[in-house]
């Protein structure tokens, strides 16, 4: 039998385990209403009955109803707190055990679309043809006189040898051993180049080059030799990532733990917030280890991981012990304080939680493992932080809250707090002029994202990394000093055109052609080599390896000037080039520019799916058509500002110096698109922080801006605080070593510190104050799905007339 009451000092007893308890619990979780409403008509009659056994209830004419399940886990977690504290630790140090290997069984990704043309023919080149596209160079050079020289021309031949006799390269060839091919040497005739091909995957190739590039980095005497090459190039970048995510760490922690101990002005909330960070972040490593056994997961996603694990974590931890602490001063027993912290703030906390997982795992629809992982470290970090909050943090409240209370606990009946504050002031103020307000805010925005409509997109290169690492100091010379680009042509393939010895004049014609377009340094066939439509000296031998039984295929060499410039626009032109017979087209530029299409072709989707849910999500929750839309409005306003920096810094080059970064003059395409849903999610977090507080004073006092003031009153210092942390998180990669975590760094702090104060503090009041009470309005039939479906849990028994932030963020 269960003993039900109401009001201040509810209680429960109930005859059942705490397995099945624990089980009930999590089956209506964040539901909005009674289960009871999703049941058959028939079902819901027997609902309502008078029930035995499990879920029996005493069968007074007069029973209230069920007690929200939110309400419910937190009366469970008091009640149970060592089992639950217990298993939180438990499953802490098994996650911990997890995460102390993740680092090395994450893998190393390539900008590559699986699937595409340029792919499908660099199989092919290798199945038919035994060659591909080299991935490593070394770069010779002669300490005396040139590369013809008999003593260099000796030292390059053997180093071609040595290279090529490895085990795990596939292929090499050099200066020396293709006839003296002119874009494998310097303008100047010191330098010259030998090209390799290590076959595998990112992992695999970056692995074998770590024990390779050190060997064959050396001084002879005669020559000096240097590692350069793409995959040299990001295997460094790995390797800078792994640094600066060690480093992030040494910063975050106490950066965080200053920040906290700020807000709460006490040392015990804060080292319990700080722990739920932690309990979070290590949860997600351990998850995306466990993720590495069905799917690639790329080393880029713990850097994420390390900003929004601890983030979110601490973001979530705000906001329910502020609705802790609110419950106490208003004299709510520390029992039911923390019922009511777990139903409102905690039902705040899920679909906040959802939102931010959403928006990344709309990140699933690329077909690319480099995204992916951020979606999958996306999710991981809702879930583990939310199982925090959820779970560990009322249990842990349920022994320190006292402590955490600061002295709250002692106070009763408190005097309510009625001349407002700062934030109140502030919202008031804003909807006393709205317009006014809302429109100089908006122009700021405007002004501040307006360097996006200079947006130009390119291809990542060596100088992603720093100026002193050696990969991007070869790849600056040969940029430099050889004027053509050979370990970066343009394959065309034509496996199944027939004979070679049929296939002659149609191939000279068309590498003819190919040699006259802009860009093109020269074009290595069957039938020779030409540049500029004629054909060039050339050593017949070295010609033979572009034939096979059955097929012949093509190296369109492009010059620096053109890659530098315009390389998608070279590939497309290249592409265009009428062939005698069905070519595929691959090679480094083809990859890159198929991986970018296919980005772009999804792109479409992914903001459709990410827009559509968010939008049910806020209409379930609020009942209003407009408030979605003005959610997106104003997210996308923020998001420009992001944008537009990202032009601005790190496309044109400003604060280049101060940042510590060399600017190409375009952006990669993919690192902007997972800014864009992470920014989004954060945005979208913080939008339901504040709506779901301004609904909850609208729905019991009626009042649009009365409802609108309290709330900022009581989440915009919230907000203010936790986007302080989160951007403090993403700041310390505004140091790293790699331009991409430059940008993730900078950008989503920038996009995080906006949307917490223009956003919130000044255009959400402005909006609901010139929409009035139209900001609820929905059609008759959307308000009845509302009423059946729409996320809601019951009213607490007594509403707070007093406001308690943390007195660090007044």
């Amino acid at each position: 039998m269960a003993r039900w009451a109401t009001g201040a000092g509810f209680s429960a007893d109930r005859s059942i385990s705490t397995p099945l308890y624990f089980c009930e619990c999590l089956l209506v979780l964040g539901s909005n209403v009674s289960i009871c409403s999703y049941l058959p008509s028939g079902w819901r009659q027997q609902r309502q009955q008078p029930r035995e056994g499990l879920f029996a209830m005493h069968d007074s004419g007069n029973s209230p109803p069920p007690e929200p399940a939110l309400a419910r886990l937190g009366r469970f977690t008091i009640r149970r707190r060592w089992w639950t504290l217990a298993a939180s630790l438990v499953l802490f140090a098994v996650t911990l055990v997890g995460a102390s290997g993740a680092l090395s069984s994450l893998s190393l990704s390539r900008f590559e679309s699986p699937g595409s043309e340029s792919l499908e023919a660099a199989e092919v080149l290798d199945r038919e043809f035994g060659t591909g596209g080299p991935n490593v160079l070394l770069l010779v050079t002669a300490k005396n006189g040139t590369v013809d020289d008999p003593a260099v021309v000796a030292a390059g031949r053997a180093l071609t040898d040595e290279l090529s006799g490895r085990p795990e390269v596939a292929e090499a060839g050099s200066y020396w051993s293709r006839g003296e091919n002119p874009a494998l040497r310097s303008t100047d005739g010191r330098q010259a180049l030998v090209l390799a091909r290590i076959p595998g995957d990112a992992t695999q190739t970056r692995g074998i080059l770590r024990d390779l590039s050190p060997q064959f980095t050396r001084d002879t005497g005669v020559v000096t030799v240097e590692v350069g090459g793409r995959e040299e190039v990001f295997r460094q970048v790995g390797g800078q990532a792994g640094q600066d995510f060690i480093r992030a760490e040494m910063l975050i922690f106490p950066l965080v733990f200053v920040l906290l101990v700020l807000v709460f002005r006490g040392f015990v909330a804060a080292l319990l917030t700080l722990g739920i960070g932690i309990f979070a972040m290590v949860g997600t490593m351990a998850a995306l280890r466990l993720t590495t056994a069905v799917t690639e997961v790329s080393s880029f996603a713990l850097n994420i991981t390390l900003a929004m694990g601890l983030g979110l974590g601490v973001d979530y931890c705000l906001f329910v012990i502020n609705r802790f602490r609110e419950r106490l001063r208003n004299g709510d027993t520390q029992e039911d304080a923390i019922i009511h912290s777990v139903q409102t703030a905690g039902r705040t906390v899920l679909f906040s939680g959802l939102t931010v997982a959403i928006s990344l795992l709309g990140l699933l629809l690329f077909p690319f493992p480099f995204l992916r992982s951020f979606a999958y470290a996306g999710f991981f970090v809702v879930l583990f932080s939310v199982i925090g909050v959820l779970f560990t943090l009322p249990a842990a409240l349920a022994f320190l809250g006292r402590a955490v209370g600061g002295g709250l606990l002692r106070r009763r009946n408190l005097k309510p707090n009625t001349d407002g504050g700062f934030w109140h002031r502030t919202a008031l103020t804003v909807m006393r002029r709205p317009a006014t307000f809302g429109g100089a805010v908006i122009a700021i925005l405007l002004v501040l994202g307006s360097p996006i409509l200079s947006l130009q997109f390119g291809l990542p290169d060596d100088r992603i990394l720093p100026p002193s690492a050696s990969s991007r100091q070869v790849s600056e010379e040969v940029r430099a000093n050889f004027g053509v680009e050979e370990s970066d042509a343009v394959h065309l393939v034509a496996s199944d055109a027939g004979d070679p010895n049929q296939l002659r004049s149609g191939v000279e014609g068309y590498a003819a052609a190919l040699s006259q377009v802009e860009g093109v340094a020269q074009v290595d066939s069957m039938a020779g080599r030409f540049v500029d439509g004629q054909r060039a000296a050339g050593v017949p031998a070295e010609f033979d390896r572009f034939t096979s039984d059955a097929g012949t295929w093509l190296s369109v060499v492009p010059s620096t000037a053109i890659l530098e410039t315009d390389p998608l626009g070279f590939v497309q032109n290249i592409r265009d080039v009428p062939p005698p017979f069905a070519v595929q087209v691959g090679g480094y530029p083809a990859e890159l520019s198929d991986f970018r299409a296919a980005l772009l072709d999804r792109l479409p989707l992914a903001l459709l799916v990410i827009f559509g849910i968010t939008f049910i999500i806020l209409f379930l929750m609020t009942g209003s058509l407009v408030l979605p839309l003005k959610a997106t409005v104003l997210n996308l306003l923020s998001l420009s500002v992001m944008f537009g920096a990202l032009v601005w810094v790190f496309q044109q080059g400003n604060l280049s110096d101060v940042f510590g970064f060399t600017a190409t003059g375009t952006l990669e395409t993919s690192i902007p698109i997972l800014m864009f849903c992470i920014a989004y999610g954060l945005s979208m977090d913080y939008e339901v922080f504040m709506m779901s507080r301004i609904k909850e004073e609208y729905d019991r006092t009626g009042d649009n801006e009365a409802a609108v003031a309290v709330a900022i009153e009581r989440s915009a210092p919230l907000i203010t605080a936790a986007a302080a942390i989160l951007a403090v998180s993403f700041a310390t990669y505004a140091a790293s070593g790699v331009v991409f975590l430059k940008m993730l760094g900078i950008g989503l702090a920038l996009a995080v510190l906006v949307d917490a104060t223009l956003i919130r503090a000044v255009l959400v009041p402005a909006f609901m104050r010139l929409a009035g009470n139209a900001n609820w309005w929905a059609p008759a039939p959307l308000k009845r799905i509302h009423a059946r479906f729409g996320i809601s849990e019951a009213s607490p028994a007594h509403h707070s007339t007093e406001v308690e932030v943390p007195a660090g963020v007044r």
